[in-house]
């Protein structure tokens, strides 16, 4: 196996450090301990059943379901399987298994003695899942409704609000509640806000009555308030959940399926190393840098689109969970290359595909796709894209790799080059809702058009002289009828797609001197810059939600009132009343 490595810099004179406690973004309805998910028909009902004596980590129990990484954990792969596993559903409804409380919120507790870097991404991870749900609602026909009868706060009415309805029990007693603010001294981190006035759009006024009333809002004026959609007396509670799920139900025209089950994704772990079947992370922790790398599909990959073993969906899921694992498991890791190798013909042939496939499969694989894409644009690393192999692969939906990165340098060098497919046309949308090619010349897109004509295959005569006899059967075998155009590196920089292009004499010079600099630099302000940088164009509730929790919550939770020793988060739970700093900033 070739070695990760950048410019003339090798790990080998790193420091080695023991390999951190592995997180694990893999699990299976059977092995669930917070959620218990049950399929009738064309209903799905995911109940909350927070098992307190299993934390992420130990040192705290999950009372009165809070939640932690676990359980999110969880969710993401409820929502995901419901996608892909189970097409015949149209609803999911979200319930609790106590009597009288829905989910009181993240843990309080695992917050406290979690490190800033893990309540940052844990909020990330939360809101990504939330999203996600209402990516399903939008684009899969899989509705949500989500029946709190009992007490929903914090993140429980934050859940609340990323489904469709909400529907609250009417029994004088159970309310809805954002207590943050008055108790712990920091924001509903997982959009909260932004979904409060943005996608329900309460009323400023009432919204900040609402979010500082720590014992929250509960009945009729709820209700009319537009915090909850449906208010329901508990004699009538299941037939209502039923009749309201099977509404939602009835509305969805979008068809899913056919259904494939996930398999494994089976990563190997060093401690400087994690390995899948596409996708490689190699880290130099001496460096804090780490090395990315993905491969594209085989000549004899599988292109049959009902099958979770395709190239398109198996090396997105593989980098959905290299870049969790990045988040969580390596946290001083400060830059990211980020390289591609393989044949542009096939990725190109296999966006191809997978575009003109018209099943519900299909169009999953693609929205994952495109999820994926977005974590990846919202990672707190800073991101290089290098096409130095001369097996360099950045077409397609991979080029969507070198376009979200914050650099992309390219080696002039013969069959070095980048390629354009139908993943690039406008489907794979940053948070803005705009696609990368036209985040990129923003200021010119006149620019998107010329680079797109320049890129695009062009009709297939015959095998090129170049086609090795095994892709030559592949283009035939899937009748493709078009065949790709490298976009050269020095042609790449002059569209404006390439940062820099520079010749073998100073490329490994330039490249390395760039990622220690990159490495010496604060990484507070790197994110914030990053943040800020990436998400060009018209603002969205996603960008919102991701640039308050960038900004904002990640500053207030190093901030004294909070996280300080006399701090509200740090003394909640303690007879200690928190101490506060008067000065507005």
């Amino acid at each position: 196996m070739e070695p990760m490595t950048d410019g003339n810099r090798s790990s080998a004179g790193a420091p080695r450090t023991s390999a951190p406690a592995a997180t694990s973004f893999e699990t299976q309805p059977s092995r669930y301990k917070h959620w218990k998910l049950r399929v009738d028909g064309d209903i799905a009902t995911l109940v909350m059943a927070v098992d307190d004596a299993h934390p992420h980590k130990p040192g705290y129990e999950l009372k009165l379901n809070s939640y932690d990484l676990s359980v999110d954990i969880e969710l993401a792969d409820a929502i995901l399987r419901l996608r892909f596993e189970h097409p015949e559903v149209k609803c999911v409804v979200m319930t609790a298994e106590l009597d009288r409380v829905f989910c009181s919120g993240a843990n309080i507790y695992m917050l406290g003695q979690s490190t800033h870097s893990f309540k940052v991404n844990f909020c990330k991870f939360t809101n990504e899942t939330r999203l996600y749900l209402e990516d399903a609602s939008a684009n899969s026909g899989l509705a949500s409704l989500c029946a709190c009868k009992g007490t929903t706060a914090g993140g429980g009415y934050e859940l609340a609000l990323a489904c469709d309805e909400t529907m609250l029990v009417d029994d004088g007693n159970s309310a809805v509640s954002f207590p943050e603010t008055p108790l712990l001294a920091v924001l509903p981190g997982t959009g909260g806000l932004t979904r409060l006035v943005d996608k329900r759009k309460v009323r400023r006024d009432r919204a900040d009555v609402f979010c500082t009333t720590a014992e929250g809002i509960k009945g009729k004026r709820a209700k009319d308030w537009g915090l909850v959609d449906h208010l329901v007396s508990r004699t009538k509670w299941d037939e209502s959940v039923i009749a309201a799920a099977k509404a939602l139900a009835a509305k969805q025209t979008v068809t899913r399926g056919p259904a494939v089950v996930l398999p494994p994704l089976e990563c190997k772990i060093t401690p400087d190393a994690l390995r899948y079947r596409y996708v490689e992370v190699a880290i130099d922790a001496g460096a804090r840098t780490a090395a990315l790398l993905v491969r594209g599909p085989e000549a004899d990959a599988v292109m049959d689109f009902t099958s979770p073993d395709t190239w398109s969906l198996r090396a997105f899921r593989e980098l959905d969970d290299a870049l969790l694992r990045l988040r969580f498991d390596f946290p001083d890791i400060g830059v990211v290359t980020v390289r591609t190798a393989g044949d542009p013909k096939l990725v190109v042939s296999h966006d191809e595909i997978l575009a003109k496939t018209n099943t519900g499969f299909a169009r999953e694989v693609r929205l994952l796709q495109r999820r994926v894409l977005k974590r990846y644009d919202n990672t707190a690393r800073s991101l290089y894209a290098v096409a130095d192999r001369a097996d360099s692969c950045f077409a397609g939906s991979l080029l969507e790799l070198a376009l979200g990165a914050d650099r992309f340098y390219m080696l002039i060098d013969d069959g070095i080059g980048v390629a354009t497919s139908v993943a690039n046309t406008g489907f794979m949308t940053t948070s803005t809702g705009m696609s990368r090619l036209e985040a990129r010349f923003f200021g010119d897109p006149a620019r998107v058009k010329a680079v797109l004509e320049r890129g695009a295959s062009k009709p297939r005569n015959g095998a090129s002289s170049n086609d090795s006899a095994a892709r030559t059967k592949f283009v035939d075998d899937h009748q493709l009828t078009h065949v790709v155009e490298l976009i050269e590196s020095e042609e790449a920089e002059q569209l404006g797609i390439a940062t820099v292009a520079a010749d073998d004499i100073d490329f490994a010079d330039e490249l390395r001197i760039a990622i220690e600099e990159r490495a010496s630099l604060s990484p507070d302000a790197l994110t914030g810059m990053e943040q800020s940088l990436r998400f060009v164009g018209p603002e969205t509730m996603e960008t919102k939600i991701f640039g308050r929790l960038s900004a904002w919550q990640n500053w207030i939770f190093t901030r004294a009132n909070s996280t300080g020793e006399h701090g509200a988060l740090t003394l909640y739970g303690r007879p200690e009343r928190p101490q506060f700093q008067w000065k507005r900033t």
